[in-house]
């Protein structure tokens, strides 16, 4: 059976959103309506305008309210720019929304690490007993000059506990990542009773200033190399032979 691919963030989200366990991961997601964006910002501040399928964070789009003027500050890639009303909010990203379908986000204000956004990749995959498990998991430092954290998009990859090590202690990391693997199964059971044909899903998730996971979306055509940025290679070597075992890379001849 062909691996099966899933490009639509919103289809993900709803399938996600049938498990009533997923619900206090999951941020709230809307499609982009104005309604929406400006409900939206009115509750949260700062949202997250994205495609509805897309990759390495093309199109991504961060708004927040500006409370000292009463207006909108927006940035996509390294602009930033600033709209004085919700109608030219509205109008400026709709030149880029209404090219193809976007989400409406809720904005989660991510852990930094020396000033900079991070967030991690949970890598979850179909393992040689064909059961879903949690093989991987990295830390994703944002560009200093950008809002997104893909690799692709100028992000450094590094260990998850290099990342957290001002934040948590090493126990409270360790019980974090335990709590990210249980998330990691839990998406991959999910995702499978409307996708059968899924062997692999790359989870961003955003940990939140009260350490809280959430889920920013779910990739099932994640790429395993950026495992190999790791200076212990243990995690590569296994979602490398998972990926294997299942089609997803080719073989290596011996």
């Amino acid at each position: 059976m062909a691996i099966q691919r899933v490009r639509s963030k919103w289809a993900k989200t709803k399938v996600l959103l049938r498990s009533s366990e997923m619900h206090e991961y999951i941020p709230h997601t809307k499609r982009f309506r104005r309604e929406s964006l400006h409900s939206m910002l009115q509750d949260y501040g700062m949202v997250y305008v994205k495609p509805v399928s897309g990759t390495y964070g093309n199109g991504v789009i961060r708004v927040e309210r500006a409370r000292e003027s009463g207006g909108y500050r927006y940035q996509i890639g390294t602009k930033e720019r600033s709209a004085p009303s919700m109608d030219a909010l509205y109008d400026a990203l709709s030149a880029y929304a209404n090219r193809k379908g976007y989400i409406v986000q809720k904005g989660i204000h991510l852990l930094k690490h020396r000033g900079r956004r991070f967030d991690l990749r949970v890598m979850v995959q179909k393992n040689l007993s064909n059961r879903w498990e949690t093989s991987g998991m990295i830390g994703r430092l944002a560009h200093p000059r950008k809002i997104i954290t893909n690799y692709h998009g100028g992000g450094t990859m590094m260990s998850i506990e290099q990342l957290l090590s001002s934040h948590l202690t090493p126990s409270e990391t360790e019980a974090l990542k335990a709590k990210l693997r249980r998330l990691g199964v839990m998406i991959g059971k999910q995702l499978s009773t409307a996708y059968s044909g899924l062997k692999e899903l790359g989870v961003d998730v955003a940990i939140d200033t009260k350490f809280h996971p959430w889920v920013l979306e779910v990739n099932t055509k994640p790429h395993p190399y950026i495992f190999n940025k790791l200076a212990d290679k243990t995690m590569h070597r296994r979602v490398t032979r998972y990926a294997a075992a299942y089609g997803g890379i080719k073989r290596k001849r011996s």
